[in-house]
């Protein structure tokens, strides 16, 4: 009994899930302001419009980049006042999932720990151009995942045929 114990305990760590962040990086950033010093002379009521959209690719066996674009466009009377975007990625250790718990890590869990950074970078660039912070709210990946899946389920059914995985995903 106790050989058998011993083996199992062996065999676990390698069919254990694992997950593990490699790197955080800032991999893309963009300002404007297109009407320049003009923009704070004005008087205006600011609309936020926000994107977002994450990205995952197989770098090798076991470790995926995953990318979180954020773009934060703020109008006021149908004029540009800013556009901020930014890519916040990471690499990340994910081996030992389901291809369906896989897919939920890559769009949840990873999105969910590279969004706090997407955000600083946010309202780090915004002071730098002298415009207020920008309060941009938490996210509830697991929503728009959930909500994702139900329209692509929805979209293959209307259609008559099951599509492959997008690896790409706008909310």
């Amino acid at each position: 009994m106790t050989e058998e114990s011993t083996a199992a305990g062996a065999e676990a760590p390698a069919t254990d899930p694992q997950f593990a962040i490699q790197r955080i990086y800032l991999k893309d950033l963009s300002f404007e302001t297109p009407q320049g010093p003009s923009v704070f002379t004005k008087q205006w009521q600011p609309k936020v419009n926000q994107d977002l959209s994450t990205k995952s690719s197989k770098i090798e066996d076991g470790i995926f980049e995953v990318g979180l674009r954020l773009t934060i466009t703020v109008t006021s009377d149908d004029e540009t006042i800013y556009l901020v975007e930014v890519e916040q990625a990471g690499l990340f250790k994910i081996q030992g999932f389901e291809d369906q718990q896989l897919t939920q890590v890559l769009n949840t869990t990873c999105p969910n720990l590279l969004f706090p950074y997407a955000r600083e970078a946010i309202d780090n660039i915004l002071s730098k151009g002298s415009f207020p912070p920008l309060m941009i709210p938490p996210i509830n990946f697991d929503a728009l995942f959930a909500s994702a899946v139900q329209q692509a389920a929805a979209k293959a059914e209307s259609e008559g045929e099951g599509e492959g995985e997008s690896q790409e995903t706008k909310h």
